[in-house]
């Protein structure tokens, strides 16, 4: 009997993986919050209420819907206007979620407030294009202020519980990371102005986690094409975005990103969701990304095999959801982060690499070649 339970043990996979955000100590900091639209009031919000986060004061271009999103979640203080927000003497850490363009000129404000404001929570894309994200950085850099991005699918759950998996070595050494992403977004009547639709906006998700997976690649190869049904609307070419990356280590990761999937608002039958996969020496995960079936509560999920224990698969599962519950985690990791001294994952110097990946992407893209991270960065190799 000893010997059959010290076999089991030996095969056994710890299936705590880690799919929930570190927690700061302290949750009542302050928080500002700049914008009011579906990003902060359906999904920043519920998840900081549910997180026990400390938002006071809020503020939007429109201030009849910030009233009506600070009614609705409690927030003491509306304000007409954010520079009113930032004044507030109250508040520690401001919530940026306004369009991309906007973004940099509520930074270059907040910035001013540098002796009482300590930190910022900023949306992806950090800027309209990589030069503009890297006066982002500086800013913050210069001010002293800690800059954390949202870029919240490395909140995902099932996203997490991967990169647990990769970490303890289940997998062993990466070979090749999929996703594969059939689905057709809300886009924001700001991206009209933009020119750009998907790898701003959903690409720069799966760019960031491969980097999360795997580490930084050396170059990327990509193909774009306008969506069909977004060209009626207005002119863009980032529709439909077909990228591989190269890693040093000589793992291969790529993406369909596919916002078309098939006329299934024109009439045809649907095919939407979104699948990943990614393969090691020594094991295999395979998961779904709930976020489609968005108002529903649908969970992403997770099957993973490893040599540790031939012939099983282990499906751990969960009940939170990537929207809106993974929207605490750049949150919180922007709080621990001034409680500790430490540097987020996803600080601002870090998203750099994000930015660049995805600006790498459009440069392949125009110019019909792979392109190295490097030349983006403006090192050389």
């Amino acid at each position: 009997m000893a010997k059959r339970r010290a076999a089991r043990d030996s095969t056994a996979v710890d299936l705590d993986l880690d799919h929930l955000p570190k927690m700061p100590r302290d949750r009542s900091i302050p928080i500002g919050c700049i914008g009011a639209g579906f990003i902060m009031s359906d999904c920043h919000l519920v998840s900081y209420r549910n997180a026990r986060f400390n938002p006071v004061a809020i503020a939007s271009r429109t201030p009849e819907r910030a009233r009506e999103v600070a009614e609705r979640h409690g927030i003491a203080r509306c304000y007409d206007t954010y520079e009113e927000v930032l004044d507030d003497p109250q508040v520690e850490v401001v919530d940026v979620a306004v369009p991309p363009d906007a973004q940099i000129d509520v930074i270059r404000q907040i910035v001013k407030r540098k002796k009482r404001i300590r930190g910022i929570l900023a949306q992806k894309p950090l800027g309209v294009d990589y030069a503009q994200s890297v006066e982002v950085v500086k800013l913050c850099r210069k001010a002293g202020i800690t800059l954390v991005v949202n870029q919240n699918m490395r909140y995902d759950q099932s996203v997490r519980a991967c990169k647990t998996l990769l970490d303890r070595g289940v997998l062993g050494e990466p070979v090749l990371a999929t996703i594969d992403m059939r689905a057709i977004p809300h886009w924001m009547p700001w991206q009209q102005r933009q020119g750009w639709v998907t790898l701003r906006i959903m690409s720069i998700h799966h760019l960031d986690t491969f980097r999360y997976w795997l580490g930084d690649p050396v170059r990327v190869y990509a193909s774009v094409r306008p969506d069909p049904r977004t060209t009626k609307k207005f002119a863009h070419e980032d529709g439909i975005c077909l990228y591989i990356l190269e890693f040093a280590g000589g793992a291969r990761a790529s993406s369909w990103d596919d916002v078309w999937a098939g006329p299934a608002l024109e009439g045809a039958a649907a095919d939407i969701g979104i699948r990943w996969r990614v393969e090691g020496l020594d094991g295999m995960a395979r998961g779904t990304i709930g976020w489609p079936a968005y108002p529903a509560r649908q969970p992403s999920t997770l099957d993973f095999t490893t040599t540790r224990r031939p012939g099983y698969w282990f499906s751990p599962r969960w009940d939170e959801v990537w929207f809106p519950d993974a929207f605490s985690g750049p949150m919180a990791e922007l709080l621990c982060s001034l409680e500790t001294g430490e540097p987020a994952n996803l600080n601002g110097e870090d998203n750099l690499k994000t930015m660049a990946l995805v600006e790498a992407c459009y440069r392949s893209a125009k110019e019909h070649r792979a392109v190295e991270i490097a030349e983006i960065l403006g090192r050389k190799r």
